[in-house]
């Protein structure tokens, strides 16, 4: 990705997320206030940078409080807290990837235990807007559409935006679908609105 664009992309994104038409969640015809950055898997670590600037900026100059939810940081701390996380390390060595990822598939059910772990991160409401990251990191135990859909009864009364190492496919005969580092097609999620395409 050229430095341009991700620049101007940036400057997008805090326009976007500092207006007020944002804040309030017009113009979304009731459907759910997620939106969805897709951006170049090779550009994670710029983006990483990017994200704590329009962090920083969105609060010293526009008041606007981000909560940021890396899943990554919270299964682990779900499986520290449910007293399994020594046993998960002890496990992976010896087991190949596919039995580790049906251990960490039942232990991070989406339902049962990630969208709950979510509401206590949010539940005081005192932010703004919720960031959603890591998702790249809790593939394949984890798949963005899954926690989409169970989020939407978590995330309420508040815009979440989700960065998304890939592509969100848009497309009136096929629908919409997460392509997780452009290669791995999560699944349809049609929910989302790709926040490059929002006017501030």
């Amino acid at each position: 990705m050229k430095t341009m664009d991700l620049n101007a992309q940036e400057a997008h994104l805090l326009a976007v997320l500092s207006s007020q038409r944002f804040l309030r969640m017009e113009g979304l015809s009731n459907e759910v206030p997620f939106f969805i950055y897709p951006f170049p898997p090779e550009a994670s670590l710029a983006v990483a940078q990017a994200k704590k600037r329009i962090k920083t900026k969105l609060s010293t100059k526009h008041g606007i409080t981000v909560r940021e939810v890396n899943l990554y940081d919270l299964s682990v701390e779900i499986l520290k807290e449910r007293g399994v996380w020594e046993r998960v390390l002890a496990f992976e060595p010896d087991h190949d990837k596919d039995d580790l990822r049906e251990m960490l598939q039942a232990m991070l059910d989406p339902q049962l235990h990630l969208a709950p772990a979510l509401r206590t991160k949010v539940q005081d409401g005192a932010f703004d807007i919720v960031f959603l990251t890591g998702i790249g990191e809790v593939f394949p135990y984890i798949r963005s559409h899954n926690v989409l859909n169970n989020l939407q009864s978590v995330v309420t009364g508040k815009p979440m935006l989700m960065f998304f190492p890939g592509d969100y496919r848009q497309s009136d005969s096929l629908g919409s679908s997460l392509v997780l580092f452009n290669k791995l097609t999560d699944d349809q999620y049609y929910r989302a609105k790709n926040i490059l395409e929002q006017e501030a």
